[in-house]
């Protein structure tokens, strides 16, 4: 039987992703370029997002890549932030298909072709176009109908900055955390909000335990989660922007659940009951990628 230890260990593990995943978004990277540069002055692309900070949990779902255009030579759409946006989908549309590529808030998603038997399947891009702004970048956002402003490196650096101050288990734990509010249904939205929440809830350093990590996470979350939480590089929206009363009331409730059952977890595994213990952990918090033995 496995003991709590190493099943979060071997959780930790099954939450990396592989190399197989790895070189698909690589060449999904390349084909994207490939094909928005034949229309579209590219100074530079790059994938970003979680993918890019190590926080993304397996299996790849999606994949972020970043383009910044040429300034001078794209600048008609400086003024057109909604068009840009439009004019990506019309270029993505033809090669993917026209109900696979949509626009979303910032950027262009693409639905991918599913292949159940296919373990480095990735299910989505999204193709987020930018411009350089003084230090940053800004990207339009199909919301609010304007450009914000943004830095994924700053998000990437600050990520790295946690995960060293946290003995290398912060993004761990994040990956962690995200696999819960999967199960849940997301009700933190977006998953980015949780890295953020992260970075002031998880206290370096690391107390070599997992549970009790968790334990204070989730406790802290549900007490904070209504909290406006700023973008970490100082710039654009807040980004707990989607967190309207009622998706915070459904994530407060979610996050004191999970409490309830962790303390369950950490109960049946003091009175001997192992399995019950790992149990509680893959049916009630983490599902089916938590290891029962």
């Amino acid at each position: 039987m496995i003991n709590t230890f190493d099943a979060f260990k071997k959780f930790k593990s099954r939450l990396e992703l592989r190399d197989g995943e790895q070189k698909k978004a690589s060449k999904l990277q390349q084909d994207a370029r490939a094909l928005v540069g034949e229309h579209f002055v590219i100074a530079r692309d790059f994938l970003t997002g979680s993918y890019k900070r190590h926080t993304k949990t397996r299996p790849l779902k999606d994949v972020d890549i970043f383009f910044v255009l040429d300034k001078e030579k794209e600048k008609k759409y400086l003024d057109n932030p909604l068009g840009l946006l439009e004019d990506i989908r019309k270029v993505l549309a033809p090669v993917y298909g026209e109900a696979k590529v949509k626009v979303g808030r910032r950027s262009v998603g693409v639905d991918l072709a599913y292949d159940p038997n296919d373990e480095d399947k990735i299910l989505s891009i999204d193709v987020v176009p930018a411009f350089d702004k003084d230090n940053h970048y800004q990207i339009p956002d199909n919301v609010l109908q304007d450009w914000v402003n943004t830095d994924p490196e700053i998000h990437a650096e600050e990520a790295t900055a946690a995960n060293k101050a946290f003995d290398g288990e912060w993004k761990p734990m994040v990956k962690m955390i995200k696999k819960w509010n999967e199960t849940q249904g997301k009700p933190i939205k977006p998953s980015f909000l949780i890295e953020v929440m992260a970075m002031q809830m998880l206290y370096p350093p690391f107390s070599g335990g997992y549970v009790y990590e968790l334990k204070s996470f989730f406790a802290t979350a549900a007490d904070r989660i209504s909290e406006t939480w700023n973008d970490p590089a100082g710039l654009g929206s807040p980004v707990s922007d989607q967190m309207d009363a009622q998706r915070i009331t459904l994530a407060r409730q979610k996050l004191a659940e999970a409490g309830k059952f962790v303390d369950q977890a950490i109960q049946a595994e003091r009175n001997g009951n192992q399995v019950g213990a790992l149990r509680i952990w893959r049916d009630n918090v983490f599902g089916d990628m938590f290891p029962l033995s």
